[in-house]
């Protein structure tokens, strides 16, 4: 009798292992993505003009940026922002639901003591007198493990798993946003000492054209107009620096909120040479099915999407679980653990479902509205990452043809600047125009440098729309 049981039970272990990699869940196909195959002519351009720009795929993420304080910057972010710690405890915590859906397709093992006394009364007592029997056992079983002949549970684990290499990529956006963010900050950082720096040169300019003015003005040689035309651009500039200072320290204090410390080092001179790579290639549409964080994501819900179908599906067939203990038992507790004490149970139950008032109808159905979602969320996700870097593209071939024109109009200005002074002091020419030229040119400088920076921003929200990976250092 015993080898008979020891043979049904190890038939129908054999059975679970053989039938248990069955899956119900529909064959996975990656929807096609809705995305010309190549970028429009005019946005092919690249920040070289024309030259051979490196794919963002064969760059390294650490080489694209430049300046190594804002390298070291970046390092720091990555080790203490906050919001991306909360990212990475997301994870852990999708992780451990993965891990815990992943043990249930695996029996689990239970130390197990239990008893039970029990009066029976003499009417229902074998001998025809009550009495009080007692029950003792203990020893190691299975309780209720679901032999998973139609995938079910697989399905389920596999659902679970793609949740969490979802919220893995969504991290990852995490982090190339707040690189993107650190780097745009710290490039308006660097732009902000550079108009400092100009506008504390045009004050020194314009108050010793003051001087002048009021010279003049005591000999009779100016109007008092003319002294209040150029004491108002002195006083122009006076608050332009100070806007500028205020928003040189708001950078700075942003800085630190991404960074997660003050324990970091700003430079106090503007940088002479561009921060990031300028020959940046965008390579093919199609590339960013492979590296976009959000794109993957989106993949990863559609890939769960499609596993719920076949654990929905599973709900309509016979569901078989299984329950066992072996162990010893004894009408005593004393005597529990004895010889002659050996004991054994094996439950195996079938459930299958006949009428639910339509509920696995409805989760089935609804598991398919689900997957039909994920499939247009998985489309708009791919649209919108090609619209964003089409956009980009066109942001940096243009602004880089306006940084040229930008500058040439800035040195033109500079110079009109200088014959202008020179024609004044002369007596030439009156006070209007040299004041006229005072504004074109501060302002033409002023639109250069904001021009430049836009441009290392437009560089920077390129490489992140194209799934760059910023920098390979430690991270937490």
């Amino acid at each position: 009798m015993n080898n008979m049981h020891r043979a049904a039970t190890y038939g129908v272990a054999a059975l679970a292992v053989a039938l248990g990699g069955c899956s119900m869940a529909p064959t996975y196909v990656q929807p096609y993505a809705p995305i010309p195959v190549q970028w429009k002519a005019a946005d092919q351009a690249t920040a070289t003009g024309g030259a051979l720009a490196l794919p963002v795929a064969d760059l390294p993420g650490q080489s694209f940026v430049r300046d190594p304080e804002l390298r070291k910057i970046l390092e720091l972010s990555l080790q203490n922002n906050r919001n991306l710690r909360q990212a990475v405890l997301n994870v852990e915590a999708v992780r451990a639901q993965y891990r815990v859906q992943r043990a249930e397709r695996l029996p689990g093992l239970d130390a197990q003591l239990n008893g039970s006394r029990q009066r029976s009364p003499a009417d229902v007592a074998q001998a025809g007198v009550p009495g009080v029997h007692s029950v003792w056992q203990a020893g190691i079983g299975v309780t209720a493990f679901e032999v998973d002949l139609f995938g079910r549970v697989r399905s389920l684990s596999d659902a679970a798993l793609e949740q969490f290499l979802a919220t893995g990529e969504a991290t990852r956006g995490v982090r190339i946003s707040l690189m993107a963010e650190v780097i745009r900050v710290y490039l308006t950082r660097d732009s902000g000492m550079h108009r400092k720096r100009l506008t504390e040169q045009t004050l020194e300019s314009r108050q010793a054209s003051l001087r002048i003015v009021a010279k003049r003005r005591e000999v009779g040689a100016a109007t008092g107009l003319d002294y209040q035309e150029a004491l108002g651009l002195t006083e122009q500039a006076k608050g332009d620096l100070e806007r500028i200072d205020r928003e040189l320290r708001q950078a700075g204090n942003a800085l630190e909120l991404l960074v997660g410390t003050d324990d970091i080092v700003l430079p106090i001179t503007p940088s002479e040479a561009p921060l990031l790579i300028q020959d940046l290639g965008a390579g093919a549409p199609s590339d960013l099915l492979s590296r976009r964080p959000d794109i993957l994501s989106a993949e990863h819900r559609l890939k769960a999407s499609n596993a719920s179908i076949g654990a929905a599906r599973a709900a309509f067939f016979p569901r078989i679980s299984l329950t066992g203990l072996f162990g010893s038992s004894s009408p005593e507790l004393s005597d529990l653990f004895s010889s002659g004490g050996r004991s054994w149970t094996f439950t195996p139950q079938v459930t299958l479902p006949i009428f639910d008032g339509g509920r696995n109808s409805a989760n089935l159905d609804l598991a398919t509205v689900r997957k039909d979602m994920a499939v247009a969320a998985y489309e708009e996700t791919v649209q919108t990452a090609f619209r964003e870097v089409s956009d980009a593209l066109a942001a940096v071939d243009t602004l880089r043809r306006e940084e040229t024109a930008r500058k040439a109009l800035a040195d033109s200005s500079q110079n009109a600047l200088r014959m202008s002074e020179a024609r004044w002091r002369a007596g030439v020419d009156d006070h209007l125009r040299y004041l006229d030229a005072q504004r074109s040119a501060f302002a033409n400088q002023m639109a250069s440098i904001e021009t430049s920076t836009e441009h290392q921003v437009a560089l920077a929200t390129l490489f992140k729309t194209l799934g760059g990976e910023w920098y390979t250092g430690p991270q937490r």
